[in-house]
């Protein structure tokens, strides 16, 4: 399973509009009702009984069974893992070998330009400078409270992708493994195992919506990074202003990046000074809470664990977004317009 791809078709028709409906809504709304993160008490008890079973098998050996014991051990610990990584595929993992979400948009490559990025980039700080004042008004709840913001615009976009089912979305929460994703910059993130949504707890309050509808799109069955980031803009712009305004700050990082470094200035000094604010805290909150050298090894193995799961960019993935934005055509409500069903 983990190095013979399954074809995506079958993936798509039997497992992610199949399997995983049947799965997602039940198993997200029982991880709700609980306060602490189901993800901490699987880890936890996972290793404890790992070293349990070594420790009980190491201490009772007969004499002159070391290398015997040691071999059981290894296959034991072997095949516990495998249960783990069938679970994983089973519950959440078998989404990276879908279908790409661009089989389902009217998404051209030819519509990706250097005019239209730019295009968009002026958007993107047009908005910014529009939406500040407004946004900081309304204000933005308390992690926990998120949920309360985006779930009309999860179940708008929903409907707007033509999904035959509805997804659960999943209540933030803390998780033993924080100081990691402070560590080493990572926003949010879905258990594969409880489908749960586990978030920074170091987050800015304007990052909050756009971080926990990115992990929504996961639990909608997107594992693509960049199709979740796709999903979290759109929900986002099915919001509020605040939320709007979320989604435009957190997407202007990946589109300055993506000009040519001489037109980077001159866009960026189209931001006005309360944006500018905004992306000089999340440049600090960086700089306060991530390790350098945590950060490169965290990002090196997912890296490593998105290509183990055919995902062919890898991190770069997350960038990714801007193809689906740039490609896509959308109809004037804002709403993506889709391809039309084969018959």
């Amino acid at each position: 399973m983990a190095v013979t791809p399954l074809p995506r078709a079958t993936v798509e028709r039997v497992y992610a509009r199949g399997v995983y409906p049947a799965i997602q809504p039940r198993l997200t709304a029982f991880s709700n009702h609980l306060t602490p993160a189901l993800f901490d008490v699987m880890l936890v008890g996972l290793i404890l009984a790992l070293l349990a079973m070594w420790f009980v098998a190491l201490r009772r050996r007969a004499p002159g069974t070391a290398l015997r014991t040691l071999g059981r051990l290894m296959l034991n610990t072997a095949a516990i893992g495998a249960l783990v990584y069938f679970w994983f595929l089973a519950a959440w993992g078998l989404n990276y070998q879908r279908e790409p979400i661009r089989t389902q948009l009217d998404f051209q490559e030819d519509r990706i330009t250097a005019g239209a990025l730019r295009t968009l980039v002026r958007r993107d700080v047009e908005e910014m400078n529009r939406l500040y004042d407004a946004a900081h008004r309304s204000g933005w709840p308390e992690l926990p409270q998120t949920t309360e913001l985006l779930i009309t615009p999860f179940d708008r976009v929903q409907q707007e992708l033509a999904m035959r089912w509805r997804a659960e979305a999943g209540r933030p929460k803390r998780s033993l493994v924080d100081f990691y994703f402070q560590r080493v910059a990572v926003d949010g993130m879905t258990d594969p195992f409880f489908l749960e949504t586990l978030a920074n707890q170091g987050l800015l309050p304007f990052e909050r919506p756009f971080v926990v509808a990115h992990e929504w799109g996961h639990l909608a069955g997107y594992a693509d990074e960049s199709e979740a980031n796709f999903l979290a803009w759109l929900i986002c712009m099915r919001g509020g202003r605040s939320e709007q305004y979320s989604a435009w700050i957190s997407l202007y990082g990946t589109l300055i990046s993506s000009l040519p470094p001489g037109d980077r200035g001159v866009e960026s000094q189209r931001v006005h000074a309360g944006p500018r604010q905004d992306l000089d805290a999340i440049t600090e909150r960086l700089a306060r809470q991530v390790n350098p050298a945590a950060s490169r090894m965290g990002y090196a193995l997912y890296d490593r664990f998105l290509k183990a799961n055919r995902v062919e960019a890898g991190v770069r993935s997350y960038s990714e977004v801007i193809k689906l934005l740039l490609g896509t055509r959308f109809n004037t409500d804002g709403s993506p317009r889709l391809r039309p069903a084969p018959q």
